[in-house]
């Protein structure tokens, strides 16, 4: 069973700062994210600050900065700083000619995806600000995000995965053809190409041709200097598993993702919204307890914590199954996946989120044990 958080209204309410934005590629996914995620939050457990981060990584607080950076504004916000001094933490608003504090934090909540958010660097100040936040930590959120070292990692800990090439963006600007080439011997079309370092299918393109992979290549080197190039799956089905925890993660029951297009694109999850969601997945029990387990051992192999979506691919003539991706901070929207497998699994969206507060604290209360300093002895 999971464990439930359980509200004591004999102590102060914990304060809670949700940050969403941020300079990614998957700036609007967070805004949508966080909409959900502020909907549920019980007001009566939490003093909720929202802390918007626009395009230019500037953060900003107010009574509705969600509907400010959703009107791609930031009026009648206030400016503020978050300092990584662990003496100082908190929020700080520039008021004449100095920063004074605005409000003290319990446990901050990056409701962000991609790179500044989910890729270790926001993990990275908290963690210097010595302060407890939902998720992984920087070595999770690191690897979870550069789909080329996590391959890496995978294979390393005999979790199949589909073959793969990462390339830099100077190698296809500087011999395009060579690039191609080498995509071309490692398997026949169809081939993906995406960004290492980005999720909520941004920058990717299936290639079914070499005229495409050309293409391909320039759009997912407009959003990272890293770039997979990856084997195409044929009557491929989707899965997708929600994991939860620290130390003893769980997993949830699979889910299976119909695409509405050729393949689970960004369009076909947060435009249009029309691809179908089959919760739990029709496949064969002993099938889905082997991706649960898998899940679990992926989360651990790259010191995960909190949450984590991890995707899988299932192919339908030979039932083989390989891992594609772990996502450390997966969506939140309505229509996501990660809060639906845990309903299905019997952990309502609201006691989620609580969940994962607590978890936070769990964390920070780990990371307190750890000696900073050395003494010796003599």
């Amino acid at each position: 069973m999971v464990k439930k958080i359980v509200a004591d209204h004999t102590n102060p309410k914990l304060r809670i700062a949700v940050l969403f934005g941020g300079r990614s590629g998957e700036h609007e996914v967070s805004l949508m994210s966080a909409r959900s995620v502020l909907s549920v939050m019980d007001a009566n457990k939490y003093e909720i600050t929202q802390v918007g981060i626009t395009h230019d990584g500037r953060w900003f607080t107010g009574a509705d900065t969600l509907e400010a950076l959703e009107n791609e504004t930031t009026d009648g916000l206030q400016q503020v700083i978050f300092s990584p001094d662990p003496s100082e933490r908190g929020l700080y608003v520039l008021r004449g000619s100095q920063y004074t504090k605005l409000t003290d934090i319990d446990v901050f909540f990056p409701v962000m995806h991609g790179t500044y958010s989910e890729d270790g660097t926001m993990q990275g100040l908290l963690e210097m600000a010595d302060v407890a936040y939902v998720g992984a930590g920087v070595v999770g959120s690191a690897v979870g995000m550069d789909k080329g070292i996590f391959k890496d990692v995978m294979i390393a800990n005999n979790i199949p995965v589909v073959d793969t090439l990462v390339v830099l963006r100077r190698e296809i600007e500087e011999d395009l053809e060579a690039v191609i080439h080498r995509a071309e011997a490692m398997c026949a079309y169809p081939i993906f190409t995406k960004p290492a370092n980005l999720g909520s299918s941004v920058g990717i393109t299936k290639c079914n041709n070499r005229s495409d992979l050309q293409e391909g290549l320039f759009e997912a080197a407009a959003y990272d200097r890293r770039v997979l190039i990856q084997r195409g799956i044929k009557n491929v089905r989707e899965i997708e598993v929600s994991v939860l925890g620290n130390d003893d993660p769980q997993a949830s029951v699979p889910g299976e993702v119909e695409p509405s297009r050729e393949f689970y694109s960004y369009e076909s999850k947060y435009v249009d919204g029309t691809s179908g969601l089959l919760i739990p997945a029709p496949i064969p029990a002993e099938t889905s307890e082997l991706i649960r387990q898998i899940a679990v051992r992926a989360y651990k192999a790259i010191d995960c914590a909190g949450m984590a979506r991890v995707d899988f691919m299932l192919e339908r003539d030979t039932n083989r199954i390989f891992l594609n991706e772990l996502n450390t901070i997966p969506g939140f929207t309505k229509i996501s996946m990660y809060p639906k497998l845990w309903e299905a699994t019997g952990l309502p969206y609201a006691e989620l989120i609580d969940r994962l507060i607590e978890l936070a604290l769990e964390r920070k209360a780990e990371r307190d044990r750890t000696r900073h300093e050395y003494r010796s002895e003599a």
